[in-house]
Parts: structure tokens; sequence; C-alpha cells
């Protein structure tokens, strides 16, 4: 495919964008869509000299107010740059009109291995799926205890409880990109409103974190990148882990789709998740069931927002397919299940 053929691109606008950012590269610039993502739009950048870049845009079509914020995502990105948290290195931002039709994040690029389809997750060892793995919840700590005032991320969002903004975003999500009556999501809803746990801290947090949005190493499985940071938030760091926990399929589970790979062997299990998790940050995890739940009932959400945008506009279906009702479902389901077990 030429670069001129690339949805959501101008090869040229974007070629002279890259003289005034001081980017050395040998033109003419290559772009190529990579990556499952069904947000954020991201493509691989080559110049002839075999050097490579990623660029970020929202997707095309009609947008939910806040969603794809890539002007947000670059403010987090740069803010990590001198912590503990792998991430790559933002080199411009533009939302000039002459450039593009939306805003343009351009970044380093991390060489490494995304494990986002199950050909990559089955052609790995178990013991290399295993440190994989291992490493998730270890980068997990790493992100929450970043330091707000070193990083000026204290005002990246506001400070009240956490639960409670997602309960009331989410539901406005759904409300506004549902296909379809779904009232087990309704009482599921009810259920998390009801049973709110006490906020004890605020830190940063991902917001969408799981196997497909990170990097990692070819040799030893560590994260190497930490990817789509459009729904970082300052928030309970439980969350972060709830989501990991909603991504992360036991064996004979059917919540994940076509992407089952966190029950091939060698991938560690919930449990063992939750104890790495545990070690490297010192948490009380007693609310981590609650936050299990609403990671669920998130990913039901989010899943349903891309069933709709697919719908909406076919350009925006990304590679790894669209996610189907009856996944949405299982979702919900397993939701309630996790519900009953924490006993809210």
């Amino acid at each position: 495919m030429s670069s001129v053929d690339v949805v959501g691109i101008d090869a040229g606008a974007v070629s002279r964008w890259f003289q005034t950012l001081g980017v050395d590269f040998a033109g003419p610039l290559a772009f190529e869509r990579i990556g499952l993502g069904q947000s954020n739009l991201t493509y691989l950048v080559r110049d002839q000299g075999g050097r490579r870049w990623v660029l970020r845009r929202p997707p095309l079509g009609r947008l939910l107010a806040s969603a794809h914020d890539v002007a947000r995502e670059a403010r987090i990105l740069t803010a990590l740059e001198g912590t503990a948290v792998p991430t790559p290195r933002v080199l411009g931002l533009t939302g000039d009109p002459a450039v593009t039709d939306a805003p343009l994040l351009l970044m380093e690029f991390v060489d490494g291995q995304v494990v986002d389809t199950m050909s990559i997750a089955q052609s790995l060892t178990p013991e290399h799926r295993r440190a994989i793995g291992m490493s998730l919840p270890r980068t997990l700590a790493k992100i929450h205890a970043v330091g707000l005032e070193a990083t000026g991320l204290t005002g990246l969002a506001g400070h009240k409880p956490y639960a409670q903004r997602q309960l009331k975003r989410w539901s406005g999500q759904w409300e506004r990109s549902r296909t379809r009556e779904l009232p087990a999501l309704g009482d599921l809803t009810r259920r998390l409103v009801a049973a709110v746990p006490e906020q004890r801290e605020v830190t940063l947090v991902h917001g969408d974190f799981h196997l497909r949005n990170v990097i990692t190493s070819y040799d030893s499985g560590e994260v190497t990148g930490v990817l789509d940071w459009e729904l970082s938030t300052l928030g309970d760091p439980l969350a972060d882990m709830g989501s990991l926990l909603a991504y992360w399929p036991a064996k004979g589970e059917n919540t994940s789709g076509d992407f089952g790979a966190a029950s091939l062997d060698g991938f560690p299990t919930r449990e063992e998740l939750v104890a790495v998790y545990s070690a490297a940050s010192g948490r009380d995890l007693t609310a981590l069931g609650y936050w299990h739940a609403m990671g669920l009932w998130k990913v039901a959400i989010i899943a349903e927002g891309v069933m709709r945008r697919a719908m909406d506009e076919p350009r925006n279906k990304a590679a790894s397919g669209t996610p189907t009702a009856e996944r949405i479902d299982a979702l919900v389901a397993k939701a309630h299940e996790v519900a009953d077990t924490a006993g809210i």
C-alpha cells in the first residue's frame, strides 16, 4: 500500500511537518496502519534509511466527547519520561489544519514484541509467556508509584472518588453508544453504584492496561513500553488491577472474544497476577473483587462502543474483527459472578 492510500493521513503534509520538528529523516516517508486498535488509529512511519516512528490520531467519524484525546496522551507520556515507567518518547504533537484534520501525535518507535494475536501468543514458549505475564503487575506497580507532584500530573484530573467518576462516565458512554437493550448491564451498574468502596489513595492510573497495550522484550519478556494512555487519569490504583484481571480469561471462559491468550499454558493465573502486584505494591487488596467486576463492566461498554463505531463507520474496523453481542453478554455475566463472589 502506498503512502497516499493510508486512510487518515496526508503523507505530503505530514512529511512537511516532520521537517519543522528537527527530526532527521530521508524522504519520502511511508505510512502503514499498524496494531489492532479500534480506538485511536496508529501508523508505523518509515523513511528511506530504515528509521521508524509511530504516529497516532483519533478514529474517523463521529466521536464521543473527551474520547480519543491524543494531546492528553502526549502530556502524560512527556511527564513520564524521567520515571521508572517504560514509555515511548514524544517527538511532536500538532492540530494544525494544514497538516491534519485531527490531532497527530508522533512518538519514537520502541522495538519489541506486542502480543496482540493468538498466533504470536502461541509462538512463545510457556516460559516466555510466564515472564511476560509476571512483568505486567510489576509494571502496574511502577505506574501507581509515580509521584504526581514531581511529574506535574497532580492536575491531570479531579481527585474526587474515582469509582463514582467511572460509573458516571461509562454509564453515559453506554447510553450514547449502545446498540440494544441489555437489562443485565443495567442491573450490574446498579450493583456497582450501591457497593462503591472507600477510596484510600489517589495515584496515576493507566485506565486500559492489558497484554495488547504493552511492548515486551524479545529476550526477557519484560515490559519495555506501555502504550495507549488515552484513558489514563488519577484515581484508585486497584481499578487498573481490576481491568487487567477483566482482560485475563481463565481456561474455558468466553469473555475474551478471539483473543484468549492468557489461558494458554505458561501465562500466570489471575491469582498469581494478584500475588505479584500485592508483593510489588504492598497494597491492601480487600476491594479488588469490586474493581474486577467494574473492569468487566467497563470492557463490556468499551466493546459495545467499538461495535457501534464499526457499524456507523466501517473504515474504523480493525484487523482483529469487531466485538460481538455474545462476547459482551459473556462479560456482563462474568461480572455478575465476580460481584457475587465479592459479596457486592
